[in-house]
């Protein structure tokens, strides 16, 4: 997502094609905030429809009533409050707002320019989130009923998730990402989500009201509508129902970025155990903190991180919407400067994507000296965007000492490790070549005649209350430096997959340790990543990283962090065949040819094995909803589009020449 936008898209040359957009469709125009009269929302919106050729408006929306204060200039909730802080020692989620909502902090959500356009305080939350609650269950909902919500950063998607809360339903984020495809793709998705999840009524925003109507067809819903169709509806005289530690929480559906998303059934006393270790132990929250993100709500870590988290620990949050990050990620850096934020996570391609658009002799406008905690995690760390980030932004007052490595899942509500607060980030270097012939990480600087170095950020240490122990292929413990599967027990583990009795099975003993699907190793009690199981590529009996191919390409001048997905597919011989796509900007054949053998040389001097280099425009490898590169799906595509037996044939030929 984020690098097809940032590459080519100048958002302040689309203003008149925006306006000319709203001119030819006769469609109004809201409170102006934007430049040219064109409020946030309406930019938003059509420069979606501009930007993926989707025709977001296919009715005539009513755009942006959201509840609560939303005009330009409200002032933010406050950072500095009088509420006694408390730690999440709340049972639920309802309990700890309702605390929260006796202070004055709250949710601030910011334009794409860096314009506050709407404060939700979490006593107006409560107050309107009570009053919906009463909304949905006077049409006949009933405790444990799901309601799908497209998870757009806006008030609304918070009003109707603590609706679900007080209503005793159960929520059910699905994405706000038209761009995955196109309209057919995204209405697809949704359909799929809305079935599997067995939703009772969805909500989705008024730009993607007309998706959720489409993929809804079919399903009998009690109800598809935009905030205002719910608000509508009488509320009901009834009293809201008790919520207790073992109702479900929510649904959380994983990213799909190694299958069909699953929906992780999370319930009230898992979420706040994990609330509770991020805030006592992992990020040690307290008075003056706040936080700041432009993370999904339909992703674990934008969701549990950066919208419970802050309730939990009675902290003021502000928003910048994904999109909008997309789109101007230094706005990143100006609201921190803005907001005086203390506190904000990101996958490490956000920090990658914003030093590669700042403009030399820019950092020293920003100040970022507030930011004591820069949260990273999500996927693969490389120590080398972390350290580029610090080094650019340094002039900002950035410390790298900022940086917290962290590791953690939805099906583990959100946190497993963090590594220690303060300190940077840290790597481990082990001799790469001995670490996937034996699966034992030996550091290299204790050996006399080591191998290729492969150096890994550590994760830290898990939270108090988890298991964690490694373990190989026959489930036998390994000691610490040993390779193998990762397990976890403990209060924040998932209850199961909805609806998904077999894999829960496949995922969740009886006695509650979860396969967490990941690979890794111990040192002294701190985790360490080094991949998933079900990217491991395996060629002539040796464990290779899909990692270790991509960091190869990357580093290459032609070739961008981002742009490059390894993985393997199936030969007729009984082999695999090593595939390494790579979106490549350079359009000159000699060029490209001199890459490709670069790459192959390069391949075969570091990790031995051949490789099949193929080139593909840029936008063309395939993301989760979450944002994350998704290695099944450019599997899947590779082997739809490409004849395995000639190829297995080309490369049996390529190996004859050398050979010879």
């Amino acid at each position: 997502m984020h690098n097809r936008l940032a590459d080519w898209l100048d958002v302040d040359k689309f203003v008149g094609k925006i306006q000319r957009l709203f001119a030819d469709r006769q469609l109004p125009q809201e409170t102006p905030v934007l430049s040219g009269g064109m409020s946030a929302k309406c930019y938003q919106l059509a420069a979606s429809e501009l930007i993926w050729g989707v025709p977001v408006f296919e009715r005539e929306p009513e755009i942006v009533n959201l509840k609560g204060k939303s005009l330009l200039g409200t002032v933010s909730t406050p950072t500095v409050h009088n509420l006694p802080f408390r730690a999440a020692d709340f049972a639920t989620l309802t309990e700890a707002l309702d605390y929260s909502a006796k202070g004055e902090t709250g949710a601030n959500f910011y334009t794409g320019r860096g314009e506050l356009y709407a404060t939700l305080a979490y006593a107006e939350l409560r107050q309107q989130s009570r009053a919906l609650a009463r909304k949905l269950l006077g049409m006949g909902l009933h405790k444990g009923d799901h309601v799908a919500l497209v998870a757009e950063t806006n008030p609304d998607f918070l009003r109707f998730f603590f609706a679900c809360q007080y209503a005793g339903l159960v929520p059910v984020s699905l994405p706000a990402s038209v761009n995955l495809g196109g309209h057919t793709v995204y209405v697809t998705q949704l359909h799929g989500l809305l079935k599997c999840s067995e939703a009772a009524v969805a909500m989705a925003p008024t730009g993607y009201a007309s998706f959720l109507e489409e993929a809804g067809e079919g399903l009998q819903l009690k109800l598809i509508g935009d905030p205002s169709t719910f608000d509508a509806l009488p509320e009901a005289d009834v009293e809201l129902p008790t919520v207790g530690p073992d109702d479900i929480a929510y649904i959380q559906y994983t990213s799909g970025s190694t299958r069909f998303p699953r929906g992780v059934v999370i319930k009230q006393k898992a979420v706040m155990s994990n609330l509770a270790g991020i805030i006592r132990h992992g990020v040690k929250i307290g008075p003056g903190d706040r936080c700041f993100s432009w993370l999904p709500f339909y992703h674990d870590m934008g969701l549990v991180g950066l919208v419970l988290v802050p309730v939990a620990a009675q902290l003021s949050v502000d928003y910048l919407d994904t999109r909008e990050f997309a789109m101007r990620p230094r706005q990143w850096l100006n609201l921190m400067t803005k907001t005086r934020a203390t506190i904000s996570f990101s996958p490490p391609f956000g920090f990658e994507l914003c030093t590669r658009r700042l403009r030399p002799g820019e950092a020293g406008k920003y100040d970022l000296s507030n930011w004591r905690v820069a949260g990273v995690g999500a996927e693969m760390i490389r120590s080398e965007t972390l350290t580029r980030f610090a080094k650019a932004l340094a002039p900002a007052g950035f410390d790298e000492k900022a940086f917290l490595a962290c590791y953690g899942m939805a099906e583990c509500s959100l946190a497993i490790s963090f590594s220690p607060l303060f300190e940077g980030h840290s790597t481990d270097c082990v001799d790469g070549d001995h670490h996937s012939d034996h699966q034992e990480a030996l550091p290299i600087a204790n050996l006399e005649n080591p191998g290729r170095a492969r150096c890994f950020v550590e994760c830290g240490k898990p939270l108090p209350g988890y298991e964690v122990e490694i373990r190989n292929d026959e489930c036998k413990v390994l000691s610490d430096r040993h390779s193998g599967t990762i397990f976890v027990r403990g209060d924040s583990v998932m209850s199961g997959y909805f609806n998904a009795p077999e894999e829960t099975a496949a995922a969740l003993s009886d006695d509650g340790w979860l396969n967490t699907g990941d690979v890794g190793y111990q040192v002294d009690g701190s985790l360490i990543i080094t991949g998933r199981k079900k990217d491991l590529i395996i060629i002539n009996g040796r464990n290779i990283w899909p990692q270790d191919l991509e960091y190869l390409a990357e580093h290459q001048p032609e070739v961008r962090m981002g742009d490059a997905l390894a993985f393997s597919v199936p030969s007729p011989r009984d082999e695999e065949i090593c595939v390494l796509v790579v979106q490549c900007r350079e359009t000159d054949p000699n060029r490209r040819a001199n890459l490709v053998d670069r790459l192959n040389r390069l391949v075969h001097l570091e990790l031995g094995i051949d490789v099949l280099v193929e080139l593909v425009p840029l936008h063309t490898l395939p993301r989760t909803s979450s944002g994350k590169l998704s290695r099944s799906k450019a599997r899947q595509n590779f082997i739809e589009s490409h004849d395995l037996n000639a190829l297995a044939e080309e490369m049996a030929d390529v190996l004859e020449l050398k050979q010879g």
